[in-house]
């Protein structure tokens, strides 16, 4: 096995002090060019990389963020791990990610492998079944800023980055009314989540608001599969809807599978309108009308909020990125 190069063998090479050779090798302006340029040729000759770990131990951060969520198959998810990982990499972070299956056991495991990993700071959209986030708060107490993002805590004091689910629900209920859309299935997510609640009372107060006389049949799907069952029932009886919302993409996928099931023909037999990141709808034809949620938006950011909170900023707070209605030829 080739032996490990480390700072105390290339300080013995050169005749120099440990302490030169690593302000050296960061370009301290105390240390000449002279022997800057001679102490990175010689580590590069030998392939010297600093030992991670032990950098580690002596700053007990890993300059590493942790990003925890219910499952990267969620492509919303994906885009936020993604904005966020770019964003940590010109920063000089590197990101774990993990995933607690929607599980709050697996998620305060994962919360543990966080702390003993010593993370600089950590992002989590929690379960949908997770009550306390005490676990999260008391990291505070360790220099671990965490900012919960899209499936936040309901009433608890902490840093969130949401979408706007108000406006984007909102606004999904006013193209439905100018579509004049007479029977509305209407989809919604796991109801003990906030953002179920805030998106299922704005999009009911924008019909009662605007088109008071719209049926409105209001359903919860936990997943893909119930989300199917809920179309093919609805479907089943002799008064039919003449269009669904969806709150999610999970959702959209098991409404869309029912749909093809039953050969119906959108918009001509039932209109669709989803709440979506955007990549999901642009795979039917034709393409789903939805209103935006970034995931990429929202990285963003999220990470703009957790470099404030590790310069220093003590405050709480929730912030939310816009939506817009991106029309398509469902409705």
């Amino acid at each position: 096995m080739k032996p490990e190069v480390t700072l105390k063998k290339l300080a013995e090479m050169l005749n120099l002090s440990v302490s030169t050779i690593s302000r050296a090798l960061k370009d301290h302006p105390d240390i000449s060019t002279e022997t800057r340029t001679k102490v990175k040729e010689l580590a590069s000759v030998l392939e010297y990389e600093p030992n991670a770990y032990a950098i580690h131990l002596r700053t007990n951060n890993n300059k590493e963020f942790g990003i925890i969520v219910p499952a990267i198959s969620s492509y919303f998810y994906r885009s936020f791990i993604s904005s966020v990982e770019e964003e940590a990499t010109r920063f000089g972070y590197s990101v774990i990610i993990l995933q607690s299956g929607d599980d709050p056991v697996l998620e305060q495991k994962n919360l543990k492998k966080c702390k003993q990993n010593r993370v600089s700071g950590i992002f989590a959209a929690i379960t949908s079944k997770t009550e306390d986030v005490q676990s999260f708060l008391k990291l505070e107490n360790q220099q671990i800023p965490v900012i919960f993002f899209d499936k936040v805590p309901a009433f608890e004091t902490c840093n969130k980055v949401c979408v706007a689910d108000g406006l984007a629900a909102s606004m999904a209920a006013e193209a439905l009314i100018l579509k004049k859309k007479q029977s509305v299935l209407s989809i919604f997510g796991n109801k003990n989540l906030s953002i179920t609640k805030r998106r299922l009372k704005s999009y009911t107060d924008t019909f009662k608001k605007y088109q008071a006389g719209t049926e409105i049949f209001t359903f919860h799907a936990g997943n893909t599969e119930e989300a199917f069952q809920i179309v093919l029932e609805a479907f089943a009886g002799p008064s039919k809807p003449d269009a669904v919302f969806c709150m999610t993409d999970e959702i959209l996928a098991g409404a869309m599978k029912a749909v093809q099931k039953l050969a119906l023909r959108f918009p001509k037999d039932v209109g669709i309108i989803t709440i979506s990141d955007g990549y999901l709808p642009k795979i039917y034809y034709p393409e789903i009308t939805y209103t935006e949620t970034s995931g990429h938006k929202l990285g963003k950011l999220a990470f703009s909020r957790m470099l404030a909170c590790i310069a220093g900023s003590t405050v709480a707070q929730e912030l939310s990125i816009d939506s817009k209605l991106i029309e398509g030829g469902s409705l």
